[in-house]
């Protein structure tokens, strides 16, 4: 097979639409085990836009005739069983989801950035506002999750006992 631009372009929407997919399974562990209403309700509205940037992708994928890779979306899942059966057994609950919450839309972050650079190097320029739309969020949602390091600390010792 003869790789093109379009063909490398299909493979990072792919890749980028399976992310989205075991991200959604990871912001409902996330949810469940949130305990503070504000930060349950801005999950609760990332998880929204994490289903809008999923359907996005595979609107792109199917304007290219494509359909997302099953199995991409399944090896991330069985990442996210994993991360779920560990998250019960540790504590600290609060600290360790906003640590991989913060290091997850930084993963996607990167994702969009590149995302869009290959859209344009194939001249998908719907690909490329897609990329930049779910970017936009992204940031949104880290810069969030920076602003609450004090709170999500206070909610870490409180539920390991320390008195704050």
């Amino acid at each position: 097979m003869v790789v093109t631009a379009e063909r490398q372009l299909m493979k990072h929407i792919d890749e980028a639409h399976a992310m989205e997919k075991t991200i959604l399974r990871m912001l409902d562990g996330m949810i469940s085990r949130t305990k503070d209403e504000a930060i349950k309700a801005e999950l609760e509205r990332h998880r929204e836009e994490t289903e809008r940037h999923a359907e996005r992708l595979e609107a792109r994928l199917q304007a290219h005739g494509e359909t997302p890779s099953r199995i991409k979306e399944a090896s991330g899942m069985l990442g996210v069983l994993m991360k779920g059966v560990m998250d019960t057994v540790r504590g600290e609950q609060p600290g360790r989801d906003a640590r991989d919450g913060y290091v997850t839309e930084h993963v996607e972050i990167a994702t969009y950035e590149l995302l869009e650079r290959m859209a344009r190097h194939a001249g998908d320029m719907d690909t490329a506002q897609v990329a930049r739309e779910n970017l936009a969020d992204e940031e949104r949602m880290a810069r969030i999750i920076a602003g609450s390091w004090d709170k999500v600390a206070q909610l870490s010792l409180h539920e390991e006992g320390v008195p704050v």
